[in-house]
């Protein structure tokens, strides 16, 4: 009785454990490398959550109609070892970003790199890359 318990109280450990990942997405299952974007906005709104972070902003489109984009990057953690923190980038702030555009033709994106107008520039850990 005691094996058994224990057999299935590692099952559902494991099951647990694995949850997270299989939730995770991989970068192909969202987003098109073969359609790079560059975005050039003000920052609406930054979300500084796991497991991916989010940077909204307001874009002029061709006919000069503003759209808010969604712009994703890598984890927290990921971002304050490539030298960010949650101060690096302000509400209102004009921002250029390149990344690759959502495959379901939403105006979302996953960004690669953000540069700010005084030309500070951060890799947003990418999930497109291996090396950010």
């Amino acid at each position: 009785m005691k094996t058994a318990f224990t057999a299935a109280a590692l099952t559902v450990g494991l099951f647990l454990a694995a949850a997270p990942v299989i939730a995770h997405h991989a970068f192909a299952a969202e987003f098109d490398r073969d359609k790079p974007v560059t975005l050039v906005g003000k920052v609406t709104k930054i979300e500084w959550v796991n497991p991916h972070t989010w940077i909204h902003m307001d874009v002029a489109d061709k006919t000069g109609k503003v759209v808010t984009w969604r712009v994703e990057g890598g984890a927290p953690n990921a971002l304050m070892r490539r030298g960010w923190n949650r101060n690096s980038i302000k509400i209102g702030e004009q921002v250029t970003v390149e990344g690759f555009l959502a495959k379901d033709g939403s105006p979302t994106a996953n960004g690669s790199q953000v540069k700010t107008a005084d030309g500070r520039v951060f890799g947003a850990a990418s999930s497109a890359q291996s090396s950010n």
